[in-house]
């Protein structure tokens, strides 16, 4: 007898499948044939060879592979298996095709991405000899498909005819609707829509939401959020969080709040909303937040999966927690979570992050895999550290595996050739990108040349690099070059730098705080204090520098003077008897770093409360001897900090790693990684 399947007939059965005699000697009904139930069971591609067996057996069971409820049985489980070709194969054999079998076909098609065969069999559907034609199931597969492919088109069209049948006020149906036009980047059919809703769920609500943040219209996303706190019904849940996410990057504090507030009024939070304000916070440079929410999540007994570590990885490294990172870092070996590249590039960076680039590099060797991501983050982590010879060499080996750099790698090795100086090198880079690669510059390329040129000295060179630029040159661009005039004092260059950026930042403090520094810097104080009254005037405020420390479970935050910390008596009898032993080796307040219009007694006094000295001593008197001092700034480090410490490291016999805005300074002995260079 020839099979319409002949491909399942040679196929072996597994020796766990029942005899053939115990199937028959038990009169059951369809349903409940154990055949049935295992292929129920066949739910993922590791099931296929078990599926194949037990549609061979059904081959020799004539009255139950002709009844259609097994046919649709099978091939629901061939498309759940990842077999959609095979699923369609079987449903093009059937003579006799109901609707249900179209909704099965066209939901395997939906879910395995193969959204324009959806589409296609869709559009047969009660055509010619077809008898089936679709209802409320099919509709919301159908608009799934146009959400998929971005068919704005037949999207459209699959409206107007639920709107004739009424259908479009199942909820089922409105809310793919919803979906489908924030999709599509049309939010405000989306919101009309749901308007015209007579019932909403969460789902509608959540579709919303998302709709706006994915369309970029975060206020909007904001303020639908609002409006379900305040209707009440339904109440914000998981998908809520997940939902809001896009609109909450660089979001307002007051945005931030509002969802910690929702976030906090859930009866019970699961894991994807614990994920969902992890990543608010992080994505916020909120990492002190970040982390006590993390150790709040253990607290309550959730645990943790890939998405939540790959989220408060980043904040461990923004604020060196080096231990937390570590004791993450653990956990995943623990669950045996690798080879995952998200989470290795994620653990990685945490470690460079931290100031432990031989950490991070041990992370990048073992990968079995590796990414552009995964060597622009190793590339970047060496230039970060002053190693840019090193990531010099990274890179050549990156273009060696075979692998193309993208505009972003090229981004971190131009920054590597400009935190180590390495002129000529970065020159070569910038034309490779352009001439080989043929790879627009974008600004970030423009501002990392500006700044290589400026730091090497080339003050001319960067503002004639500047005026060629094809593109208008932007904060960043304007501010590498003002950065240079401070360091080489250059007034000329450094007033023209000032006057764009004013400009493009009229209320930016930092540039007028470079300006003053200029001009303080060649001792004319009346410039000084007219840029000092110009920022009254428009009520700028200079951004107080601040170090934070890392200890236990706490962020220890300092500013300079700071007497607010409990241990301040402590830190300041620990800080007089280091500049005992400093002024023994030498040292003598570099005064000409302070940059004020006072007497240098004052300075003097200024300089020694710095947050960086303040971070050091607090270390100092709560942890043995000999553990490394990791410390991170929210400035550029000054001078007579950066020869303090250095001084600090040989009295103490201390590792001191300190992060500023630039870069990484790793002092040992007095040496400090940046060689005096940055």
């Amino acid at each position: 007898m020839r099979s319409t399947l002949p491909l399942l007939l040679t196929i072996k059965k597994p020796t766990s499948f029942p005899s053939k005699s115990l199937l028959h000697s038990i009169p059951r009904s369809i349903p409940d044939h154990p055949v049935l139930q295992l292929i129920d069971q066949c739910q993922s591609p590791s099931s296929l060879p078990n599926l194949q067996s037990l549609h061979s057996h059904l081959l020799s069971l004539p009255h139950l592979i002709s009844d259609p409820s097994v046919q649709i049985k099978l091939i629901r489980a061939y498309a759940a298996c990842g077999d959609v070709s095979y699923a369609r194969r079987m449903f093009d054999e059937i003579s006799h095709k109901t609707t249900i079998f179209f909704n099965v076909m066209i939901r395997g098609y939906v879910t395995h991405r193969r959204h324009r065969d959806a589409l296609l069999l869709f559009s047969h559907m009660g055509r010619g000899q077809i008898n089936a034609k679709p209802d409320h199931y099919t509709y919301p597969c159908a608009l799934k498909a146009c959400s998929g492919s971005g068919d704005l088109a037949v999207g459209r069209q699959v409206h107007a005819i639920v709107g004739k049948l009424g259908l479009d006020s199942n909820l089922f149906v409105g809310n793919t609707l919803i979906t489908m036009y924030s999709l599509c980047a049309c939010s405000g059919d989306a919101f009309r829509v749901f308007g015209e809703m007579s019932h909403r769920d969460s789902v509608s609500w959540n579709a919303m939401i998302a709709g706006f943040a994915h369309g970029g219209l975060l206020d909007r996303a904001i303020e639908v959020c609002k409006e379900m706190v305040t209707v009440g019904r339904p109440k914000p849940d998981a998908g809520t969080m997940a939902s809001i996410l896009p609109a909450m990057e660089n979001a307002p504090s007051e945005n931030i709040t509002f969802i910690k507030k929702v976030f906090d009024a859930m009866p019970k939070k699961g894991l994807i909303s614990w994920n969902a304000m992890i990543a608010i916070y992080a994505n916020n440079s909120m990492a002190a937040e970040a982390i006590e929410l993390f150790n709040d999540m253990e607290k309550d007994g959730v645990e943790p999966d890939v998405v939540t570590l790959a989220s408060v990885l980043p904040a461990c490294g923004d604020l060196s927690a080096f231990d937390l990172g570590k004791q993450i870092h653990e956990l995943i070996r623990k669950k045996r979570m690798c080879p995952n590249m998200v989470l290795e590039n994620a653990v990685m960076d945490m470690y460079a992050n931290c100031g432990c680039l031989k950490d991070a590099r041990e992370v990048f060797d073992g990968m079995r895999e590796r990414d552009v991501v995964s060597w622009t983050s190793i590339i970047s982590a060496y230039g970060m550290h002053g190693c840019g010879l090193d990531a010099v060499r990274l890179f050549e080996q990156m273009q060696e595996s075979g692998l193309r750099p993208d505009s972003i790698a090229f981004v971190s090795v131009l920054s590597a050739c400009s935190h180590a100086g390495l002129l000529s090198e970065g020159k070569y880079y910038f034309h490779c990108m352009t001439n080989k690669y043929h790879i627009n510059p974008k600004v970030e390329h423009y501002a990392c040349m500006v700044d290589l040129l400026g730091r090497a000295g080339c003050i001319e060179e960067a503002y004639d690099f500047i005026i060629r630029m094809p593109i208008e040159p932007n904060e960043r661009v304007w501010g590498a070059l003002l950065g240079a005039c401070r360091v080489h004092s250059d007034m000329e260059i450094g007033l023209i730098a000032a006057d764009n950026l004013f400009k493009l930042v009229p209320t930016q403090s930092g540039y007028y705080v470079l300006l003053s520094n200029i001009y303080a810097k060649a001792g004319r104080w009346g410039e000084v204090m007219s840029v000092r009254r110009v920022m009254l005037s428009k009520g700028i405020k200079k951004v107080p520098g601040c170090s934070n420390v890392k200890l236990g479970n706490r962020v220890h935050t300092f500013h300079v003077g700071d007497t607010s910390h409990p241990q301040s008596e402590k830190i300041y009898e620990k800080l007089d008897a280091l500049f005992g032993r400093m002024k023994d080796l030498g040292y003598v307040a570099a005064t000409d770093t302070a940059l004020h219009d006072v007497e240098e007694e004052d300075k003097e006094g200024h300089l020694s409360v710095h947050s960086e000295k303040l971070a050091i001593a607090f270390v100092l008197i709560n942890t043995r001897p000999g553990t490394p001092i990791r410390i991170t700034m929210n400035l550029r480090m000054c001078g007579d900090c950066h020869h303090a410490a250095k001084l600090i490291s040989i009295i103490t016999e201390r590792e001191i790693i300190l992060k500023d805005t630039n870069r990484f300074h790793h002092i040992d002995h007095g040496v400090c990684s940046c060689g005096d260079y940055w």
